[in-house]
């Protein structure tokens, strides 16, 4: 039987030795770190004493591939679909208001689904613009700066890009926009983990990777690949793996692994750094998601007694480099301030709390990052490439490496 290995065992990694797996291949998986799941992980947190997510995401019903992977793997029932509803507040002003999605097609230009002071006119014009730009604009020069700008554009480009408008792709925000908020309410209603996305994602994953004898290796980092016309071999610590013929592999790493194990292949560059700051508060009336504007925190997500909080693109963010008290103590106070608009009361002090800063949490997503995305197939007809860098047409996010995963394997299930 051939074999076919898989380097990384995040998600891209996982739904490609899945999909290999569930082909009758023999599958070896190897991952660098101690836990799988990378960027997409859960833990049990010592300071809090509950289980967080490494980093936040957010999931909408439009993401029908990771969707369908929760369903594939026995980690659905883990997943609730809220309601097509996201509550904003104004940290400076105090005005709060929610966008609501319309039906269909022309939903997001219901009043409902308007900032307020955003006329349909003006959203119509905004939107021609994003649609019509080329992939070498950048979103601040595809989008006019208008009445909707503060509330929405900008706000929507960081949550989907870890860009600020300045910077990111116009061509990666229409085609996140394209699959889910322009389709109306049915496709934009956002998804939760309520137990964290470990429990949904990974960990049923890796049960059903080893109920079916795939060989998970933690601990094992690639440090090199050996080939001539194809690729040959793998280097594992001081051991080689030589590939047979029908045997192939699956490069599922970031960019700049990626480009160290592939020296002449073009990679984005790695983009910026996602700054969340979780905090064990008790019960509170905030939403499960809350999008901030007018203070440093971005997004508020509550699950249980836990609330977090996420400053995307933190380069560009005024908390950039700010240590690790500082920044904390800030955030908190983003959280109170919503709690208190909200009709609750803060605790007088700050909780126990948690400060996670994920550097190069997403590629480069620029128009130069998005054009040097590499395709799945290599020099090597036996080396595939998966993971949310490689070319998918999506933004970095979880739908783009299930994608990508399964294309990966796909393509190498035809490689013989």
């Amino acid at each position: 039987m051939s074999r076919a290995y898989v380097i990384g065992a995040g998600l891209a990694g996982l739904v490609a030795a899945e999909r290999l797996s569930a082909s009758g291949r023999d599958v070896v998986l190897f991952e660098a770190s101690p836990k799988a799941g990378g960027r997409c992980r859960s833990y049990r947190d010592d300071r809090l004493g509950r289980v967080i997510d490494n980093g936040n995401h957010l999931v909408l019903s439009a993401n029908r591939a990771v969707l369908d992977w929760a369903t594939r793997i026995g980690g659905r029932e883990a997943l609730e679909i809220g309601e097509a509803a996201y509550p904003f507040l104004d940290l400076a002003s105090g005005e709060r208001w929610t966008v609501r999605p319309g039906r269909g097609p022309f939903g997001a230009l219901t009043a409902a689904a308007r900032p307020p002071g955003v006329s349909a006119p003006v959203l119509m014009r905004d939107l021609a613009g994003l649609l019509t730009t080329s992939r070498t604009r950048t979103v601040a020069q595809a989008i006019r700066r208008g009445p909707a700008w503060h509330t929405f554009w900008d706000p929507m480009t960081r949550a989907v890009l870890n860009e600020d408008p300045e910077h990111g792709s116009a061509a990666l925000l229409r085609a996140a926009l394209l699959r889910s908020f322009a389709r109306g309410s049915k496709a934009a209603r956002p998804v939760f983990a309520p137990n964290g996305l470990g429990p949904a994602l990974i960990d049923p994953a890796l049960d059903l990777l080893a109920g079916r004898g795939v060989d998970i290796r933690l601990r094992s980092p690639v440090s090199g690949l050996e080939g001539g016309d194809s690729l040959r071999a793998l280097v594992v610590g001081g051991d080689r793996h030589v590939l047979g013929a029908g045997d192939v592999a699956i490069l599922a790493l970031p960019p700049r692994q990626a480009a160290s194990l592939l020296p002449g292949a073009r990679f984005p560059e790695p983009g910026r750094a996602i700054l969340n700051a979780h905090f064990r508060i008790g019960d509170t009336p905030l939403p499960p998601l809350l999008a901030l504007i007018g203070g440093d925190a971005h997004w508020l997500f509550r699950r249980g007694d836990v609330v977090s909080v996420t400053v995307s693109a933190e380069e560009a963010a005024p908390l950039a480099d700010a240590p690790r008290e500082a920044a904390l103590a800030r955030l908190w106070s983003d959280v109170a301030a919503s709690i208190a608009a909200h009709g609750g009361t803060p605790p007088s002090e700050m909780p126990p709390a948690r400060l996670l800063r994920e550097r190069a949490a997403t590629f480069d997503q620029s128009p130069a990052g998005a054009a040097a995305r590499h395709a799945p197939r290599t020099r090597w007809r036996n080396l595939l490439l998966a993971g949310d860098h490689v070319a998918t047409g999506l933004p970095a996010t979880l739908e783009g490496a299930v994608r990508s995963g399964l294309r990966a394997a796909d393509l190498a299930l035809r490689a013989r």
